[in-house]
């Protein structure tokens, strides 16, 4: 086999010597089906393929007869070795998806071919989806990742996909799959709005979890006692200090929120907003947040149709005249409730 790589004139010969004194030599039962092939003797490429995978049940023959299959245009052959090939994965099929891709650039037509409960090959198989961009597809996948994946590994894949899809404004797909981790329970989150309503949790890397940005002058971090939040007197003058994302039906809301403030005069710019993510309107604008004593606010809003997507933030402006602020703000709590 090694001499037949250099020795081109004499190859088909040494090939076969080669299977002739080992029965159970695959890779040389491809390589002679390959010779076979380039020079056009089809049946015997075929047969010595075939022959490859009867020692052999491995990747490789499959792969090597799927190829095959493909180059000779026999559609049905080459889905039956391309769905075999998929049914043992190797380290990286991204070859296969690719070959897949060129029979049908169709995510759905693929998926309904090759794909199965194995996670590696769903894991694998999600990752190429997302590489072409193909986010309908990957949403689906995605949520078969979640039914058969392992939490421990697959956690933060889908984390990703779900913050992949709000970015790209697929927020039905987004939330659909956030609900099923949910369910699945490989996310921890509340039934009530918002998520994490009272800071106790540490914030999982998604949108529908609090996000809370970094600034020079600004640090926040959630506890027992609620979210800090420690103002230098270096802080942006206009930032986000926490946000997450929520999902609402139309219809009239309140808003009640708890919190305390330490040396924050009013009327400085802090304050919560609810914002349709598709228009930017503002649907809910707070007070400014400022109290020595805990005190407890309640704010009506309105989601109006076709603004069921909607950020919740808690923001800093400085207001025009006042000094950048320098002092303590803790929230303790957040709901939101729907009026029936």
């Amino acid at each position: 086999m090694r001499l037949a790589q250099f020795d081109r004139e004499h190859a088909r010969d040494l090939l076969a010597t080669a299977v002739g004194l080992n029965h159970y030599n695959a890779q040389g039962d491809i390589e002679l089906g390959l010779k076979y092939e380039a020079d056009g003797d089809y049946a015997k490429a075929e047969k010595m393929l075939l022959a490859a995978f009867e020692v052999d049940h491995t990747y490789l023959p499959r792969w090597s007869l799927a190829n095959y299959y493909f180059r000779r245009d026999n559609l049905p052959a080459f889905w039956k070795w391309a769905r075999s090939a998929a049914e043992m994965p190797a380290d990286d099929i991204g070859p296969l998806f690719e070959l897949c891709w060129r029979v049908s650039p169709d995510p759905k037509t693929i998926t309904m071919a090759i794909l199965n409960e194995r996670p590696e090959l769903i894991r694998q198989y999600l990752g190429f989806l997302l590489a072409k961009n193909q986010l309908q597809a990957v949403a689906i996948v995605a949520a078969r990742l979640a039914r058969f994946g392992d939490p421990n590994s697959d956690r933060s894949q889908l984390f990703s996909v779900v913050n992949r899809l709000v970015a790209a404004n697929n927020t039905a797909a987004a939330n659909t799959l956030w609900r099923l981790l949910v369910e699945e329970h490989w996310a921890v989150a509340d039934n009530t709005l918002p998520n994490n309503a009272n800071f106790v949790r540490e914030p999982l890397p998604v949108t529908f979890d609090w996000s809370l940005p970094e600034y020079p002058g600004l640090n926040s971090w959630p506890g027992s006692s609620g979210l800090e939040i420690e103002f230098s007197g270096n802080e942006p003058e206009d930032c986000t200090v926490a946000e997450q994302a929520m999902v609402l039906s139309p219809g009239s809301y309140t808003m009640t929120y708890a919190y305390r403030t330490t040396d924050i005069p009013p009327a400085t710019g802090i304050r919560w907003q609810i914002v349709d993510t598709k228009s930017n309107d503002i649907l809910l604008d707070s007070p400014d947040l400022s109290s020595d004593e805990l005190k407890h606010s309640t704010v009506a809003f309105s989601v109006p149709s076709g603004a069921s997507f909607l950020r919740l933030r808690l923001g800093y402006r400085r207001a025009l005249g006042t000094p950048r602020i320098s002092g303590t703000l803790v929230v303790l709590s957040t709901q939101i409730e729907a009026h029936l």
